[in-house]
Parts: C-alpha cells; structure tokens; sequence
C-alpha cells in the first residue's frame, strides 16, 4: 500500500501518533489515540489526527481495522497477521499464527488477479465473555 507519491515526511505529529500506537496492543479507534496525543501535543486538532492516520496507513506505517463497529480501528503491527473480534466486548486481539499466503496464491491464480493485502479476521466472544454468565 506504500505510496511514493505521498509526501513521507516525518513529522513531529506522526511520530508521536506511531509511539503511542506502538506502544499498545488495543487496536484504539482515532478518537482514543487524539486524546493520547493531546496529552503530548495539547493543541492538535481531532483533524490532524484523522489526517496523519492515513498518510500513515497510505505510507504501510499503520494497518486500518474494519472490523465491521462504527469506527475504524489502527494497528502499528504491520506483519502480516490475523485479528480475533470479540462480538461481546468489542476486543481486538492479535492471532500471531502463520498467514497462509496459499489464501492469496490460489485466488490470484484462479483470477489473474494481482492481491496486494488480504484482510481476513476472526469473530466470536474472547475467552472472558465466554465465561461471563448470560444476562
């Protein structure tokens, strides 16, 4: 998803926004990393936020999450890799196993396709919300 036309410049902004998202495993939605930077850099916008998060999701420095909620969700670990979706709580988690690339090889060559990415996720109740009793 690089993009060498967009402008890679590291700004004070980004960097911050890449440390705090590097520095959880929350998969946080855009509003939850501004309140993280403003604590940081008080007069950033919520714009300038949206706006870095894509330049960074353009430049392949972040992966953007739809994880089918009201809002996007951003991930700083850009190895590929699979999500699990808890359909109770809301969790993001992580599923460090192999990524079968045979996913993206068998689906070009049926189609002739180029893939660039694939995004495939796992939904369900994490372990948690399993084990919670019904209400």
């Amino acid at each position: 998803m690089k993009d060498s036309t967009l402008k890679t410049r590291r700004t004070k902004q980004r960097e911050i926004i890449l440390d705090i998202l590097r520095s959880t495993n929350l998969h946080p939605t855009a509003d939850w990393i501004y309140e993280k930077v403003r604590q940081k850099m008080p007069n950033i916008s919520l714009g300038t936020v949206y706006r870095n998060l894509k330049i960074l999701r353009d430049m392949g420095e972040l992966i953007e999450l739809d994880c089918g909620g009201a809002f996007s969700r951003f991930d700083a670990n850009i190895r590929p890799h699979y999500h699990f979706t808890c359909q109770i709580c809301g969790k993001i988690i992580d599923i460090e196993e192999p990524v079968h690339h045979e996913i993206e090889e068998a689906i070009a060559h049926k189609t002739g396709f180029e893939i660039a990415y694939y995004c495939m996720g796992f939904f369900g109740k994490c372990g948690r919300c399993k084990e919670a009793p019904a209400a």
